[in-house]
């Protein structure tokens, strides 16, 4: 079974392959992925890499974690598993709603709107 683990902190010089070569010491790399900003095409700073065994995974964690890399000290743990996330708002089955403040909206603040 493969372990999925977090990158954060990265440089925007790391790229996938480097990535993968780093990780590949401590064993097989199933895949290895940078983050990238759909609008400027940037690196995020953070990515995942897929190992192959938990042991392996352990390994990479253990030595990399606050590893200076191009004088940024990277992040490496295990990833969570994504949150559900309704977002902030919007329209939904449930219908629409103004997110989850209870400050923000019409009616409560006077004329023109909420409270800010």
């Amino acid at each position: 079974m493969s372990t999925k683990i977090y990158v954060g902190n990265l440089p925007y010089s790391v790229t996938d392959s480097t990535m993968e070569s780093n990780f590949s010491e401590f064993g097989a790399v199933s895949s290895a992925k940078v983050m990238i900003d759909r609008e400027t095409g940037r690196s995020k700073g953070f990515g995942f890499v897929e190992m192959a065994s938990a042991e392996a995974a352990q390994a990479a964690i253990t030595a990399l974690n606050g590893m200076s890399v191009d004088g940024r000290a990277i992040v490496v743990n295990l990833a969570r598993p994504r949150e559900a996330n309704s977002g902030s708002g919007g329209y939904s089955s449930a219908g629409y709603s103004a997110g989850k403040r209870s400050d923000v909206g019409y009616g409560t603040g006077g004329f023109g709107g909420g409270r800010y």
